[in-house]
């Protein structure tokens, strides 16, 4: 088992989920693409390989308990983070990735392809423009945009009682106030991430009945 082995398994453990041995080698597989698409493609600002580990597998995998196993799109997604994680894991669930930049989404189709990631769908677009066949029942974010864009770019996206679920730092006070006057807070749950030093929180939106 190598070190990084060690650490995704140690911070499952922290988390309290339980993956079998093909979804961790997924997960690795996956995180060795990204080290070595990195290099050349600049992909994410983080360079150290055991770090990648923490702040983007594990602080992915954070939110799994909190999402259900109805249809799911990442906006903003950048290499995959969180929806590659968490299609990975949910071989079972249709998620879609949608990001605007091309060397990301070039990224994660070869992600798909290598690793045979079949309920996964790439979307290369700009978000507001794009139309779906079927609108979504969850909407997740990472350090994508504030929560009021969140909402105003992706709104036509989400299905009828559905969620905005967006991953942040600290408790986003201030966001949480500029947030349209149709649009509820359904909760704000702090995140223990192992390994991830500061504050992080998952906050969940939906639209008033």
């Amino acid at each position: 088992m190598n070190e990084f082995e060690k650490r995704l398994r140690w911070g499952v453990d922290q988390l309290g989920l339980t993956l079998n041995d093909d979804v961790i080698e997924r997960l690795l597989s996956y995180h060795g693409l990204l080290v070595k698409w990195n290099k050349a493609y600049n992909l994410t600002s983080v360079r150290d390989a055991m770090q990648m580990v923490d702040r983007h597998l594990i602080d992915s995998l954070s939110i799994l308990p909190f999402l259900s196993h109805e249809r799911l799109i990442d906006v903003g997604t950048g290499p995959g983070l969180p929806g590659m994680v968490a299609a990975l894991v949910r071989e079972e669930q249709s998620i879609a990735l949608l990001d605007s930049n091309g060397k990301k989404c070039r990224f994660l189709n070869q992600v798909k392809m290598s690793l045979k990631v079949d309920n996964c769908q790439v979307v290369h677009h700009r978000l507001e423009s794009w139309q779906p066949d079927e609108q979504y029942q969850q909407i997740t974010s990472r350090a994508f945009a504030t929560l009021s864009d969140m909402v105003a770019f992706s709104r036509h996206l989400l299905a009828k009682d559905g969620r905005f679920i967006a991953m942040k730092g600290l408790y986003p006070h201030d966001e949480i106030a500029q947030l349209p006057s149709d649009i509820e807070v359904v909760k704000v749950s702090p995140l223990a991430v192992p390994g991830t030093d500061g504050e992080r929180h998952l906050v969940e939106l939906g639209i008033k009945s």
